[in-house]
């Protein structure tokens, strides 16, 4: 079995035209194992096994404190913890305490210039606005920076969610004519969800999302910002070059306000680095940039929820309906701003707008509607094809229909003188 990312390393040399040996011998990999994931160009799945907590854990805070005060070595830290009780080994301590250490230290660094398509830098700016009520309110700038020509994509956004990211990638691959081969992020949420040993988790949709247009995701070391300097530097450029005078009335707005001065000023400047026009080496990396997949990703929030007997299901502090079918099944729910569509499989049950409140009912009335007629459908034909014993299912009694007779009338048949057959 592989990780995600070694799958994600192998297809990006795949598309990078290196062969199946090649790939092998780089990451070390049988070459039956990196055929078998070229071709099937689906994520390895796993069987999630709960781990244990790390037999250093409750000394971590002892040796942070160590390491606060001066730069000791992992063998002295060693012999410390090891006198309170730790029953550890060295190798443990040894490469925690490199771990911390690492991120302590601010190493020098060489600038790099990047090849024609190859990476693009992501990163997020907060910008403030004051509403006429005189409250500051905070909206959020995506950035993305082809790392080889400077050329720039901004978007404005209210949230910063998974969703909303996404949508930015899509609006920012249209915008560059193409797809870059790899594009570098720091630690956020959205691309990472913890790390362990100081190896990220990547956040499995986004990796999904990042496989569909054929890129590399790739994360900048802890506490280094210089790596990401290309995106890092045109955030305050936007902020004094775009933002400082701005007249903001709309997300809307301002962000058609920005694309016009991205095409008029940033992305037609002479850059500082090489010297040259961005548009100009834009349109040299153009041809180096990857096609875009026939269909977008479904950026939609995805999420599954039982049906209950009474044709409903729980979101978010709502109930909503859905056909009577799928009762005591599994459905998916694909929620895109406030429009929630429920989905069975392929067939799509329903879609509702999502209420601002919460514990309301939202349903549709053809819903009880048809099951009300399939009920009554089912129950006509069942009392026309089936025999007597069995019409009293769907008449509401299993016996007969019989004329009622008092008493005295029965009573003149066993006194004689009337036929019973009258």
């Amino acid at each position: 079995m592989i990780s995600k990312e070694v799958f994600m390393d192998i297809i990006a040399m795949q598309h990078s035209g290196l062969s199946v040996r090649r790939i092998a011998l780089k990451l070390g990999r049988h070459r039956n194992t990196v055929k078998k994931h070229i071709e099937n160009k689906e994520f390895p799945h796993y069987h999630k096994h709960k781990r244990g907590v790390s037999i250093l854990e409750p000394y971590k805070q002892i040796i942070n404190s160590f390491l606060d005060q001066d730069d000791y070595q992992a063998t002295w830290i060693f012999d410390r913890i090891k006198r309170i009780g730790y029953p550890g080994g060295y190798d443990t301590v040894k490469h925690y305490v490199g771990t911390i250490k690492e991120q302590k230290t601010q190493l020098a660094y060489i600038r790099f210039e990047t090849e024609p398509g190859l990476q693009a830098q992501v990163d997020w700016g907060d910008f403030q606005i004051q509403g006429s009520d005189g409250k500051t309110n905070t909206i959020y700038a995506f950035v993305m920076v082809l790392g080889y020509s400077r050329a720039m994509y901004i978007e404005f956004v209210e949230r910063c969610t998974l969703d909303v990211f996404m949508d930015c990638h899509i609006n920012a691959f249209r915008y560059f004519k193409g797809i870059p081969a790899e594009t570098l992020y720091d630690n956020m949420k959205n691309v990472v969800i913890s790390r362990e040993n100081g190896k990220p988790t990547f956040n499995i949709e986004f990796f999904y999302f990042a496989h569909h247009y054929g890129f590399l995701p790739q994360i900048a070391p802890p506490y280094s910002p210089w790596v990401k300097g290309k995106v890092e530097r045109p955030i305050h450029y936007v902020r004094e070059r775009f933002w400082r005078g701005h007249d903001f009335n709309s997300i809307q707005k301002t962000n058609e306000d920005v694309i016009a001065w991205l095409n008029d000023t940033a992305n037609g400047r002479i850059h500082g680095t090489h010297r040259e026009p961005v548009d100009e080496r834009w349109a040299k990396e153009i041809p180096c940039l990857k096609n875009h997949p026939p269909v977008d990703y479904d950026t939609s929030l995805k999420v599954f929820r039982k049906v209950y007997k009474d044709c409903q299901l729980s979101y978010n502090g709502n109930r909503y309906q859905v056909p009577y079918h799928v009762v005591g099944k599994q459905v998916m729910i694909k929620i895109k701003g406030d429009l929630l569509r429920i989905y069975h499989d392929q067939e799509l049950l329903a879609s509702y707008r999502e209420p601002k409140t919460k514990h309301n009912l939202i349903g549709d009335p053809h819903i009880y509607e048809q099951l009300k007629h399939d009920k009554e459908q089912l129950s006509r034909k069942y009392g026309r094809h089936k025999g007597k014993a069995t019409r009293g299912l769907v008449s509401n009694s299993l016996y007969d229909n019989v004329s009622y007779r008092p008493l005295a009338e029965y009573e003149k048949y066993a006194q004689g003188g009337v036929l019973w057959n009258n």
